[in-house]
C-alpha cells in the first residue's frame, strides 16, 4: 500500500490514477481514494480526502474516525 507522501507538499497529479475527484471549488476539493493509498498521518487506507487551501474551513460530522495532516500550503483532511 503506497502512502501519500506530503513531505514537499502535496501534488494531486502525482496520485490520479487512483484519487477520484469528486468536487472542486475556488481553494478545495475532495477525492476517493479508488486505490487504497495509506493515510500520511496514521498510515491505514483512507476512504475520501480534503483538500484545501483556504485559511478557514468548517466541516460537518464526517461520521467516522479522520486524520488532518498539513504542508505548508495545504490542510489535508482524510476521513476513514
Amino acid at each position: 500500500m503506497e502512502q501519500l507522501d506530503i513531505s514537499d507538499g502535496f501534488d494531486v497529479h502525482d496520485y490520479r490514477h487512483g484519487l477520484k475527484l469528486l468536487k472542486q471549488d475556488r481553494g478545495t476539493m475532495t477525492l476517493a481514494n479508488r486505490d487504497g493509498f495509506a493515510c500520511p498521518a496514521c498510515g491505514d487506507p483512507f476512504e475520501r480526502l480534503f483538500v484545501s487551501e483556504r485559511r478557514t474551513n468548517t466541516f460537518g460530522d464526517p461520521g467516522s474516525r479522520f486524520c488532518l495532516a498539513r504542508t505548508e500550503q495545504e490542510l489535508l483532511l482524510l476521513t476513514h
